[in-house]
């Protein structure tokens, strides 16, 4: 296996998906804690992006 197609099947792992998310979230939390500390007001309510996840049969572990 080439490092580009191993690199693709750890990407469409279900794992990794879920650390993506909860890499995001820290990060948000992150800057929003930093931009109420810079005095801004606080963030209205807002959707937090999610991805699109795939049907079960189509996920690998």
């Amino acid at each position: 296996m080439d490092f580009e197609e191993t690199f693709e099947q750890f990407l469409d792992r279900k794992k990794y998906d879920a650390t993506e998310n909860a890499l995001f979230s820290m990060v948000r939390i992150a800057f929003k804690a930093g931009w109420l500390a810079a005095g801004e007001d606080p963030l209205s309510a807002q959707p937090v992006i999610q991805l699109i996840q795939r049907k079960s049969n189509e996920m690998q572990e």
